[in-house]
Parts: C-alpha cells; sequence; structure tokens
C-alpha cells in the first residue's frame, strides 16, 4: 500500500455553476466518510453580494476565498481527517495555490458538462445567489484541467448517485 492511500484524503470538488458540486460532493464525502464543506459558505459577503447582482468575481475577489479554503483544507489535514470540499477553482492557478496549502496531497474531481445542460440545472435551481448570467463568464474563465495531476474528470449527464460512483472509480484509480 503506497504512503498517497494511508494519508487523509482532501478533495475538491470543482467545475462551473450548475455543475452539481454541492450534491456530488456531499455524495462523494459520505461514501468515503469524511468531512464535507460547501465552499460557497467561504465567500466573504462582498462576493456573494456581487454575484447575485450578476457580476462577475475577479481574482482579487477569490484570492481571499481560495486561501480560506486553503486553510480549512491544511486544518483538517494536519489533524489527519479526511476532507471533500467544493470550489468552482477555475484557473489552473487557483488549483496550484490549493494543491500548495494540502501540501500536494490534493486530488480534484472535475464536473464537466455541455452549456446546455449548465443552463438547464441553473434555471432549475432555488434560492441560490448565482444567477444563471454568470454561467458564460465562468465558461470563459474556466482553464479545463486536463493534464494536472490528480484530476477525475466526471461527466455531469447521469443521475447524482452515477456521478458520485464515476467520481469514487476515478478516485480509486489515480490514489
Amino acid at each position: 500500500m503506497s504512503d498517497v492511500s494511508k494519508s487523509p484524503l482532501a478533495v475538491i470538488i470543482m467545475g462551473v455553476s450548475g455543475s452539481g458540486k454541492s450534491s456530488i460532493g456531499e455524495g462523494v464525502a459520505a461514501k468515503l466518510g469524511i468531512r464535507f464543506i460547501e465552499g460557497d459558505a467561504l465567500h466573504p459577503a462582498a462576493n456573494v453580494e456581487k454575484m447575485s447582482k450578476g457580476i462577475p468575481l475577479t481574482d482579487e475577489d477569490r484570492w481571499p476565498w481560495l486561501e480560506k479554503i486553503g486553510q480549512e483544507i491544511a486544518a483538517s489535514l494536519a489533524k489527519g481527517e479526511g476532507v471533500a470540499v467544493t470550489c468552482s477553482a477555475l484557473k489552473r492557478i487557483y488549483r496550484e495555490r490549493l494543491r500548495a496549502a494540502a501540501g500536494g496531497h490534493l486530488y480534484l474531481v472535475y464536473l464537466d458538462g455541455s452549456k446546455e445542460l449548465l443552463t438547464k440545472r441553473m434555471g432549475e435551481r432555488k434560492g441560490h445567489f448565482m444567477p444563471p448570467s454568470l454561467l458564460e463568464s465562468q465558461l470563459q474563465t474556466l482553464e479545463v484541467p486536463t493534464g494536472e495531476p490528480g484530476v477525475v474528470t466526471v461527466g455531469i449527464d447521469d443521475t447524482i448517485d452515477g456521478i458520485v460512483e464515476a467520481a469514487l472509480k476515478g478516485l480509486d484509480a489515480i490514489r
């Protein structure tokens, strides 16, 4: 058994808005028996206000949020506890910062779907601060993590259970 498999597991469930990060993150965390953190809950109020008004976040807006997510991951790993966190992690530089916070022991599940499916899902959500109008901005910002270390790409055109199972199989394969 490798050292990686003995280490507590830190996973980011990533993708644009509407990809199902929260539902998949909860499912992955439950199946792995690790703590789940809703990354959106870590956004500063100013970020939530901007997004609620349909204003895309800038890198400067995202840095404090990413720092907080990194701190949560590092704290869990320091206690020997696994953690799954939702985070759009749209740019490689954001993912690199999160990997650094995790001491390199970070896996990412990238939820990939068509613009049509994402738009449909966002339109069906109730009570979420992120308006569908920001999807285009997120898609333009997204740097797909193909070829990056520790990344599992999972299509979102399945049931929640199916997507969770595909994510777990992918994680198993790269651990």
